[in-house]
């Protein structure tokens, strides 16, 4: 073979090599970003009454502060005549009196929530695509289709769920079946291996519950602030009331608190708690302290502090959802104390806890104007080489007061920080080094439980342990407090990986979270509706099938803005027990015939699909085939030609070996001595 072809094979082993290693890395990248912490949480965001609440892994009810940020395993128990918000991205939670609320799964694209007994209305703005949004009950799993306000109930002995649909759509679905819900139904169900729609009740009357939830979300729709944040910051709502907006150069709109008390310094007037998986986190006194704290930076700037917000979208810019942070601050190394300081504009938060690069950008790009390449540095020489960086001039570091400092203790068992701060010298903390990872220290029992008080008004033990129905599968509990606190103190004190608390919970918490039955997928739409038209159809008018869908467990489709029409009463509602046992039949043998259909369909769809890929798989076949045969003949094709051309030269290197032969023979002289020979006539 000749060395062109050898060069060839070369070339083409060298790009599949590089392949083969661009899809591990991208593997490897994907994994990465599997086990970042999630970008988002939930704010405690009001509260009136007896609230508690019960941190994942804890065994303890507390009484929780408000700016409390919540997590997947948190819970939460209002009291009687209590009530409770919960602020998310697009959404809110209004917790109503003696009712039971958990978060099964709280991540990037999943809000599952548990309700085991009580009152809830959800009232979600905007639901992002593939974004699944589930209220789990002991009898259903309701999925949010569109924005809009909902209202669920459950009983307190947890025997029926009843939704209304005020605004929007959903569906229900427990026991392999599925009930579509649209905008002005009411409707109670039952059973949960096998879910009934018992009744359709009128609308709710206005109470107390409802009126106070149209109030929030009227702060919301109306709030000034929303023309200067995004809208995925959670809280900046309550930003309206408490300070004014003012655009500063450099800056651009700043937002400016008011009814400080002289002194005040971002991060000074709350407590840290310990919030896994970001560690030590912000907890902020302020009823406004949320939004703040845990996105955008702050400026001192002509005789005060502002806040410079996560900027909101801009027409023809790509829009990034912000990325929550714990705290935005950057660390002091004063002594025995531990000291920091709020970070300015444009400059890189560096997270303490382990995560990707992707996060980095994501966490620092979405929450300020911050230079990528800067980033990257930063992550490379803080994170991947460990390597502190003393050069950077940080722009709050000289503003007055903008340095706080508590003990050890102090900040390890979230106490409050106003009452336990500690003077240091200024000419100290001048020369004190500035860290951008959160100190590792183990953090007391206390942190993790946050400031509250111990309390006893939790949920009863009937409703603690009822089990929900959940559509999507959700990710196992948390582990306790005391294998996290162990492996905090097997790991310095640094906050653990997601791989790493995974591998701390239980083998018997990791195949399913407690407390939770997923229901089968549902293989039928019910709509009496249709059933209780074709009983009273008249003979020679035909009738309308009833819809239906397959509909898998995960993940929920968001349907058109459309809404279909509302259904008509059900079948429990007839004039007599005979009617309504005829028409239960009917639907018994039409959700029959339905399954059939679509099992029928379903296989058809499967045969065509199993031709189709061996007809497909035959022509790739014959295409390899032909490209085969092509390459052979092209390689025989110039295997010929550089044959031929070989012959030839070998043929004119022969011709020429024997013209200089003929040459060399014409030009030696005769012998001396022997006269030359005389030609005879």
């Amino acid at each position: 073979m000749s060395a062109s072809a050898v060069a060839s094979i070369r070339s083409l082993l060298c790009v599949a090599a590089l392949t083969l290693a661009l899809a591990v890395g991208g593997a490897a990248a994907a994994r990465a970003d599997a086990e970042d912490p999630p970008t988002r949480a939930a704010r405690l965001s009001y509260i009136q009454g007896s609230v508690s609440f019960q941190p994942g892994g804890a065994q303890e009810w507390v009484t929780p502060p408000v700016n409390r940020p919540l997590t997947t395993g948190d819970q939460l128990w209002a009291d009687r005549d209590s009530r409770a918000e919960l602020q998310l991205d697009g959404s809110a939670l209004r917790v109503g009196a003696t009712t039971s609320l958990a978060f099964l799964d709280l991540s990037d694209h999943v809000t599952q929530v548990q309700l085991s007994a009580g009152t809830l209305i959800v009232h979600v703005r905007h639901l992002y695509d593939q974004e699944t949004y589930e209220i789990d009950t002991p009898n259903l799993a309701f999925t949010v289709l569109r924005s809009g306000t909902y209202r669920i109930a459950v009983d307190p002995d947890g025997g029926t769920t009843t939704i209304n649909v005020r605004r929007g759509q959903g569906e229900v679905t427990g026991g392999g079946t599925a009930y579509s819900l649209s905008e002005g139904e009411d409707d109670v169900f039952a059973g949960t291996d096998q879910l009934v729609e018992t009744a359709q009740t009128p609308s709710p009357a206005p109470d107390p519950l409802g009126a106070w939830s149209d109030g929030r979300d009227n702060r919301w729709e109306h709030s000034a602030s929303a023309q200067y944040v995004s809208p995925d910051v959670v809280g900046y709502q309550d930003l309206d009331d408490q300070g004014t907006w003012g655009a500063v150069p450099q800056y651009g709109h700043v937002w400016f608190p008011r009814g400080l008390e002289p002194g005040w310094a971002p991060y000074q007037t709350g407590h840290w708690a310990y919030v896994p998986p970001w560690g030590y986190t912000w907890v902020d006194d302020r009823p406004w302290g949320f939004a703040p704290f845990h996105y955008g930076r702050w400026i001192w700037t002509g005789g005060a502090w502002g806040w410079v917000p996560a900027p909101p979208p801009l027409e023809g810019a790509v829009y990034i959802r912000p990325v929550y942070a714990p705290a935005l601050v950057a660390w002091v190394g004063a002594g025995a104390t531990i000291a920091w300081f709020a970070l300015g504009p444009r400059e890189v938060f560096v997270p303490s806890y382990p995560v990707s690069r992707n996060y980095v950008d994501a966490v620092n790009v979405s929450n300020t104007t911050v230079n990528t390449t800067i980033v990257n540095n930063i992550y490379n020489t803080t994170i991947v080489n460990k390597t502190v960086v003393n050069n950077i001039t940080y722009v709050n570091r000289s503003a007055p007061g903008a340095i706080v400092a508590t003990t050890t203790q102090a900040f390890t068992s979230a106490a409050p920080v106003a009452s336990n701060r500690v003077a240091v010298n200024a000419r100290e903390l001048a020369a004190a080094p500035v860290r951008a990872l959160a100190p590792a220290v183990v953090p007391t029992r206390q942190a993790l439980l946050g400031a509250g008080r111990a309390v006893t008004a939790g949920p009863p033990a009937s409703v603690t342990a009822r089990p929900v129905v959940a559509r999507t599968p959700p990710p196992p509990p948390p582990p306790s407090f005391e294998q996290h606190l162990k492996a905090l103190q097997n790991n310095g004190g640094r906050p653990l990986s997601v791989a790493q608390v995974r591998q701390l919970q239980p083998p018997a918490a990791a195949s399913a979270a407690v407390h939770v039955k997923v229901a089968p997928p549902a293989k039928t739409l019910i709509t009496p509706k249709v059933a209780q038209a074709a009983a009273h159809a008249p003979a020679n008018r035909p009738t309308t099938p009833p819809p239906a869908a397959v509909h898998p467990a995960t993940p929920a489709t968001h349907v058109a803005e459309t809404p279909p029409p509302a259904r008509a009463s059900p079948p429990n509602q007839a004039n007599s027990v005979l009617e309504r046992q005829h028409l239960q039949e009917q639907q018994r043998l039409q959700a029959q015939q339905v399954a059939e259909r679509q099992r029928v369909q379903q296989q058809q769809e499967a045969d065509h699909q199993r031709l189709a890929k061996e007809q497909a798989d035959e022509a790739h076949r014959r295409q390899l085939e032909q490209q085969h045969q092509q390459q052979t003949q092209q390689l025989q094709q110039k295997l010929a030609v550089e044959q031929q051309q070989l012959e030839a030269r070998q043929q004119e290197q022969h011709r020429q070996q024997q013209v200089q032969a003929t040459s060399a023979k014409k030009s030696t002289p005769p012998p001396k001595g022997k006269p030359p020979e005389t030609p005879q006539h």
